[in-house]
């Protein structure tokens, strides 16, 4: 019974983000407080979907590691078509659940799914755009980049948003991206990579 209860506490202690641009803009959504948990803050938000803004419209997005759902959350309510958010923790998924359903997000989708593993098994379509937020001090981002660019993950040009802290030097990139933007906000370092068109990647 007392751990019962506690595992309630421990469901109430949750945080909240904000939605900060288009359709749901202002609304205020919690996340669980899952170790390792950190919501991209606001002011990088903000940068990283200026940066996107002229491809945001009716794209096709992958959130790997969601987390708290802001990246994917935020990208629908700009005008994405659709967005896959994928987490491995069960309590993360619940509460996307939740979101999705206050929000009627018909866009939204969900996997519960350890990345890697899930990045194994080829979709049915590519992506237009992928967040790649993992956990820091992983060493995450190479290997999900490598299983994106040889998965049939992406789309010619899409773009890959890269979330690392900002003492990691970003590398093991696929040869055929590039990074368009790339900006530092205290701890956290953030770039755009754009995928080459396929007749690029192939000379």
């Amino acid at each position: 019974m007392a751990a019962q209860q506690h595992h309630k506490t421990k469901l109430r202690n949750i945080n909240r983000l904000r939605i900060i641009g288009g359709e749901w803009r202002g609304r205020r959504l919690s996340f669980p407080d899952v170790a390792g948990l950190r919501p991209t803050p606001d002011r990088v938000r903000e940068t990283l979907f200026n940066w996107l803004a002229p491809m945001i419209e009716g794209a096709r997005c992958l959130d790997l590691y969601t987390g708290s759902g802001a990246l994917g959350l935020e990208a629908l309510s700009r005008g994405a078509a659709s967005v896959v958010m994928v987490d491995s923790d069960a309590t993360v998924i619940a509460h996307l659940h939740q979101h999705i359903a206050t929000l009627h997000a018909n866009g939204a989708q969900t996997a519960h799914a350890d990345t890697l593993r899930y990045l194994q098994h080829p979709p049915s379509e590519g992506f237009d755009i992928v967040f790649l937020d993992p956990p820091f001090r992983k060493n995450l981002v190479a290997p999900c980049c490598e299983l994106l660019e040889r998965g049939g993950w992406l789309k010619p040009g899409a773009r890959i948003y890269i979330e690392t802290e900002s003492d990691l030097p970003l590398s093991g990139l696929p040869p055929n991206w590039h990074i368009t933007r790339s900006k530092k906000a205290g701890q956290v370092s953030y770039h755009l990579a754009q995928r080459a068109a396929e007749t690029q990647a192939l000379r």
